[in-house]
């Protein structure tokens, strides 16, 4: 496995600069194209409690989103590792930024790691997955 994340089948280094700056780009692009512009909560009129800011459909379009900018980011030859940090830290970064403005509590720190948890270990499958049906689809 070590051996394709640092194979020469990768893009040239400047290449992979370039990259890696565009997926951390379209990555903060998506946060503010699915959640960026929502800061309303929802109110249940019958039992009175508060939902959101998102709905579960913004959140689910934020998150194939993201999963087709990683795959298209590997497709494109660039190395899983700095690919996924990039697409993690910027839009861990956004998203820290934005509910930090608006938290009179201070969870948002708690809500900080738990997103960039979540988006290290998702990104580290995805790229993982990825690489072994690459690597098995050019075995046979």
């Amino acid at each position: 496995m070590s051996s394709a994340v640092f194979s020469s089948r990768y893009r040239a280094y400047p290449w992979q600069v370039v990259g890696v700056v565009a997926v951390a780009g379209l990555a903060v692009l998506l946060w503010f194209a699915w959640l960026g512009w929502d800061h309303e909560y929802q109110v249940d009129p019958r039992t009175g409690v508060a939902s959101g800011p998102y709905e579960v459909w913004q959140v689910a379009g934020c998150a194939l989103s993201l999963l087709v900018l990683l795959l298209g980011a590997l497709m494109l030859r660039l190395r899983p590792v700095s690919t996924s940090a990039a697409l993690t830290l910027a839009f861990t970064a956004v998203w820290t930024v934005d509910a930090a403005s608006r938290d009179t509590t201070g969870l948002y720190g708690v809500g900080t790691l738990m997103l960039l948890a979540g988006l290290a270990a998702a990104t580290a499958v995805v790229s993982v997955v990825f690489l072994h049906l690459r690597t098995v689809s050019r075995s046979t």
